[in-house]
């Protein structure tokens, strides 16, 4: 097998590519594999990493492992989406690394690199989209806008971390916190104003975000939760409850739903901002759905000899 590490320099608070790349030799040499180390270059290049490296190993087996946060997850998954002869694993080096907290505590697992290395494989749902692939939790409203904004505010001089994202909240609260969506949900409207449309195939996002306790990425369905229209009053507490993933206690606010997939559009014909696993994009609309595929997608080996499983 061909393991091929795929490393982000923008990843996490400063680049540690030396670091990073130094364990992964390490790693590598002491259990004689056939390796290579990458480095992306610019947003996407990974996903052109992965299905170059691919189609010049097609006789063979290649693992890539994703050695950056949610984004470059994001886009080695995008790479290997549709290839029969890719795996795909998360060697976390970025600063949220959301999507494998489904994984509970075992998730520390993915660190290791003996452990991942000696992992086992698992077949994994992923989001095929208008927008491009989506591996954890895809995402249309206030939560997008404000992600979206925080980029621009990052660029400001002392303003950065909790201060970027305060300052993109208080101008997307100017601006109105719901919007007009069209909506369908496996063949049914839920046309309206909306604040925050979510389909969850992972679990957590945004560094602390885990709305959809429910997400399972094996079960082919997606978690989808529309939080309607709501005041500037009541949007704490929504919003708080959506976090926590307590969206059961507020019905009236918030719809919960399975489904296998979704279109939205904006009603006034304007682009949207649409979160991807922390990737923005705008779109006047978007369609998206479970693909009929997997992913096939490296756990650790724990330090018990057990795989880890998907937590409840």
């Amino acid at each position: 097998m061909k393991h091929v590490f795929i490393i982000n320099p923008a990843a996490g608070k400063k680049d540690s590519t030396t670091q990073v790349a130094s364990s992964i030799r390490a790693a590598c040499v002491r259990r004689e594999l056939d390796y290579d180390i990458l480095t992306t270059e610019h947003p996407r290049h990974a996903v052109a990493l992965v299905r170059e490296k691919a189609a010049e190993y097609a006789g063979e087996q290649v693992r890539f492992y994703a050695c950056g946060g949610d984004g470059t997850l994001n886009e080695v998954a995008a790479g290997a989406a549709g290839l029969d002869n890719v795996s795909i694993t998360h060697y976390p080096c970025g600063s949220g690394n959301d999507f494998i907290k489904l994984f509970g505590a075992d998730c520390t697992s993915f660190k290791n690199l003996d452990n991942l290395i000696d992992g086992k494989e698992i077949a994994l749902d992923y989001i095929e989209s208008d927008c491009g692939v989506c591996f954890n939790v895809f995402s249309v409203g206030v939560d997008a806008r404000i992600a979206d904004g925080m980029q621009k505010y990052k660029r400001i001089p002392l303003l950065h971390g909790s201060m970027a994202y305060h300052a993109s909240t208080v101008e997307n609260v100017l601006k109105g916190l719901h919007e007009p969506y069209g909506i369908e949900i496996d063949g049914k409207s839920y046309d309206g104003r909306q604040t925050l449309i979510l389909a969850g195939n992972g679990r957590f996002y945004g560094g602390g975000y885990n709305p959809v306790p429910e997400a399972d990425p094996t079960d082919g369905l997606l978690e989808v939760l529309l939080i309607r229209a709501v005041d500037l009053i009541t949007v704490m507490k929504v919003i708080g409850a959506y976090k926590q993933g307590l969206h059961r206690r507020l019905p009236q606010y918030i719809t919960h739903l399975q489904a296998k997939s979704l279109t939205i559009f904006h009603q006034d014909g304007k682009d949207m901002t649409v979160n991807l696993d922390g990737e923005i994009v705008k779109a006047p609309r978007v369609s998206l759905r479970v693909s009929d595929h997997k992913l096939r997608f490296v756990i650790p080996w724990c330090e018990d000899l057990l795989p880890p499983r998907i937590v409840e």
